[in-house]
């Protein structure tokens, strides 16, 4: 397997480009500039309708008061020039420059907040194979902006919860000695419903703006961008190349066939058959809302056959950044799946080695917490591979001595001669927080501190936040 080779990218991103930091005036500043108009006579409509409106400034406000957002000038630049082109191509419907900002999140998504406020996620950056690609879902969500979708469904919320049709429905079963349980969710499944054919009107209109705003600003359509995107419920069913076997042992680590095998019995731990996903093309076969959606726009391809690469410094630092959040979110099985198909890859970068120990280290502090099952992030079978199974498996039934292991042997391991002070900092932080045997509340803070004050740049300062005291 040859390597790829690539300029090594040490550090993604400063702990000052989270959104807490960078973006605290923003965050200000929507706190005063939204505020709610008065729009109904009806005083419980109007006191509703603020009640939604302020959770929606309370939603973004507190995503960026809790860091997640980031702004990576290379991903930001790259990101903000397709809405650039966008909004040249259209400037009667985007007569403003949307505020845009890069989620952390790994759901392949963008969304629109209202308010000329757009978000992309990372995990779309990373999943998206074009240019073309991320200008389609970028103009989804604006054309979702642009038609007020968001205003209008915090209207329609408003209007119905403060309406006699609910207030009726509602006060009956609370009148009622039986079933009050099942008649309270045959009025939410009703106004679910209604909402529902209301959303999808909203995604045919939206799609139907995309493709004209995409033809204004000479960017491709390629209708079948919608087939790829929503086979991304299957990302976790991609197959690994290797036994799970040969991804420790080549570090000098002991493996065990047992670990990966579910020992308990019950219906949660029943034989399961995996099928071969490897053959899967594209959604076709299990999304129909989506063949809909491809079928609807076929007819306005644009698309001449020649797709725009995404940079590979964009795509290596969003992944990157993407890995990162997933583990210091603790979703470790997600992220040390990842790590193995980079591997597969041939990628040799080291930064990847060095997260392989961050997950055993994470994942060994979670243990000794007695929080080892919520770090692994467990997700239902039918989503994922069998490889994606055992290593799930793995890292829930490993005995703890075996974990300890791994986290010693791979601290001593050849990749950290190649890796940056604020990695061998992290490492040693970590090494406090696991095996320090004087450990107590006041050496894990102090280590935490002394970490930070070392490497104030270093985006693990994040993960030394947990454990300093505030």
């Amino acid at each position: 397997m040859s390597g790829i080779s690539s300029a090594q990218i040490k550090n993604s991103y400063s702990y000052q480009q989270l959104s807490q930091f960078y973006y605290s005036k923003q965050s200000d500043s929507i706190k005063k500039a939204w505020v709610c108009p008065v729009i109904y006579k009806d005083k419980n409509t109007q006191k509703k309708y603020k009640e939604m409106w302020d959770e929606r400034t309370s939603f973004i406000t507190s995503a960026i008061d809790n860091g997640n957002f980031i702004h990576d000038d290379i991903i930001y630049n790259y990101i903000e020039q397709i809405i650039d082109d966008i909004a040249k191509g259209n400037p009667g419907l985007l007569p403003k420059k949307p505020l845009l900002l890069i989620d952390r999140s790994s759901s392949v998504n963008a969304y629109s907040i209202g308010g000329n406020i757009i978000a992309v996620n990372l995990g779309l950056i990373v999943f998206a194979n074009s240019r073309e690609e991320i200008a389609l879902v970028i103009a989804h969500e604006l054309s979702h902006d642009i038609l007020n979708h968001v205003n209008n469904a915090i209207k329609e919320r408003a209007e119905w919860l403060s309406s006699d049709e609910y207030k009726n429905s509602l006060n009956s079963v609370l009148d009622s000695k039986y079933g009050r349980l099942t008649r309270l969710r045959k009025i939410l499944e009703s106004y679910s419903f209604s909402r529902s054919k209301h959303n999808r009107y909203h995604e045919s209109d939206a799609d139907s703006l995309a493709v004209i705003l995409l033809k204004n600003s000479n960017i491709p359509f390629d209708p079948k961008v919608f087939l790829r995107l929503d086979s991304v419920d299957i990302q976790y069913k991609q197959p690994l190349n290797n036994s799970l076997k040969d991804y420790f042992t080549q570090y000098n680590l002991p493996f065990e066939d047992a670990w990966t095998q579910k020992r308990s019995k019950g219906l949660s731990t029943r034989a399961y058959n995996f099928k071969d996903t490897t053959g899967i093309e594209d959604s076709l076969k299990t999304h129909p809302d989506c063949i809909e959606r491809y079928n609807k726009t076929k007819q306005l391809s644009t698309f001449t056959g020649a797709y725009t690469t995404i940079p590979k410094e964009v795509k290596d630092r969003s992944l990157k950044m993407l890995l990162w959040n997933m583990f210091n979110n603790q979703d470790l099985t997600q992220c040390l799946y990842r790590i193995l198909i980079e591997k597969d890859k041939g990628n040799k970068d080291e930064w990847f080695d060095f997260m392989i120990y961050n997950v055993f280290s994470g994942l060994y502090y979670a243990d000794k917490q007695m929080n080892r099952f919520n770090a692994i992030g467990v997700i239902p079978k039918e989503f994922i591979s069998k490889n994606y199974y055992e290593l799930q498996n793995m890292l829930e039934q490993m005995p703890d001595d075996q974990l300890e292991q791994y986290c010693k042997v791979l601290s001593n391991a050849s990749f950290w001669q190649k890796t940056p002070a604020d990695a061998k900092g992290m490492k040693e932080l970590m090494t406090t927080i696991d095996f320090d045997p004087s450990t107590s509340s006041k050496t894990t803070t102090a280590a935490a501190k002394g970490f930070i004050e070392n490497y104030p740049t270093s985006i693990y300062c994040e993960f030394a936040d947990h454990f300093k005291k505030k």
